[in-house]
């Protein structure tokens, strides 16, 4: 792959703009279309970004979008959901840093991203997390220092918890194309409802799924109602361990599950899940914060004696989150075709849910077939510490 300067992008623009995947026609309000066999041509675009300043941000991820062509003929006119991750709520300071400089999405991420989907044309924003609180996603938000003034500020913003059916007469239901483990899922309408899919990720890794990037990120739209042990309760907010262990679930049946799948190893079974999401609920926007994060485990909730902050001074976007989370991993110091229980994947000797999502015909790892835009993986690679492997 070589790299692609800004002036040398903008002149072949023209001659690209129509192959850029997720960047031509995209779904009307409520309709999710198939899963779209983008792997002829991946864009992937890099940029330099040290800190969280509001300057540093805005012009870093403007960037990208630059590099990709232009936010324009995605968002123009449209409803833009944005999935964030706020892994566990919990909003107290973590490794002397503030937890969106280390494990969950940073509110001036968010923010800079409204203000440029705004700025391109985009009619709405909303912004969609599940959460394990029986509360709106606003109060959570403030809890965790976002300026929801200053984000309603720059146009129509609406907010929807989707730890269950919130907001929505009924669940929206999205069939599985080539599925794994699932043929279809039931989740919150705000995911169908849309005409642009964002995942806005950390650069960090995962006990179960060795990494957690945009494609993990999606994982958190299964709502507690439907996969936390409860089906059918509005009021719950369990966690999702029937995905990940059905032996403590022997009477539940999961919606959607295909009755042929039998594996019980959550190392096969929440990357499966992984990408049957991202199969059901195409992602058309996939950017992953790599500015500051953790090493060594994914959260408080798995601190293990090797982790430590990092500041990879990265930001990663492009139109497909297989090729994206493959940038990603790859400046983790990771290869994104390890297969399973290889390099990050040791851990829970678990799946590779990129090589999953692949086969399924979502895009491509494969960093040859990517073409990467902005600073070369050279020049953003960040290596990562590797997992210690169970029982070790």
């Amino acid at each position: 792959m070589s790299k692609c300067s800004r002036r040398r992008f903008l002149g072949q623009s023209l001659a690209i703009g129509a192959m850029l995947p997720g960047l031509g026609s995209h779904p009307s309000a409520g309709v999710v279309q198939p899963v779209a066999r983008r792997t002829r041509f991946a864009p992937v675009a890099l940029a330099r970004c040290r800190t969280y300043a509001d300057a540093e941000v805005r012009t870093a991820l403007a960037a990208c979008f630059d590099l990709l062509g232009g936010l324009g003929p995605l968002v123009k006119g449209k409803t833009v959901t944005v999935k964030i991750n706020l892994t566990g709520q919990n909003f107290t300071r973590f490794m002397d840093r503030p937890v969106g400089e280390t494990y969950m999405t940073h509110p001036a991420t968010a923010y800079h991203l409204a203000a440029l989907l705004f700025g391109a044309g985009a009619r709405r924003v909303r912004f969609v997390e599940s959460t394990g609180r029986r509360t709106p996603l606003e109060p959570t938000l403030v809890e965790g220092g976002w300026d929801l003034n200053a984000v309603g500020a720059l146009g129509s913003v609406a907010y929807e918890n989707t730890r269950n059916r919130g907001s929505f007469d009924s669940y929206a239901h999205l069939k599985v194309p080539n599925g794994h483990m699932f043929g279809s899922f039931d989740v919150n309408r705000a995911y169908a409802d849309t005409d642009v899919m964002v995942s806005l990720a950390k650069l960090k890794q995962h006990d179960t799924a060795g990494v957690t990037l945009t494609m993990k990120n999606m994982f958190g739209i299964t709502p507690s109602s439907m996969y936390g042990g409860q089906p059918g309760d509005e009021e719950s907010t369990a966690g999702r361990g029937t995905i990940h262990d059905p032996r403590r679930f022997v009477d539940l049946e999961l919606p959607g599950l295909k009755p042929a799948f039998q594996s019980i190893e959550a190392g096969v079974r929440v990357p499966c899940t992984t990408a049957d999401i991202c199969g059901a609920r195409p992602v058309d926007l996939a950017i992953i914060d790599g500015i500051t994060s953790i090493t060594g485990g994914e959260s408080p909730y798995s601190a293990g004696p090797r982790m430590r902050a990092v500041n990879p001074a990265v930001l990663v976007a492009g139109t497909n989150p297989i090729s994206v989370d493959a940038v990603g991993m790859s400046i983790m110091g990771f290869d994104p075709r390890a297969g399973r229980g290889i390099g990050a994947f040791a851990r829970s000797r678990c799946e590779n849910h990129l090589l999953l999502a692949e086969q399924s015909g979502i895009g491509t790892a494969d960093l040859q077939r990517i073409d990467l835009r902005g600073l070369t993986l050279d020049e953003a690679r960040h290596p990562y510490e590797l997992h210690s492997s169970p029982g070790r």
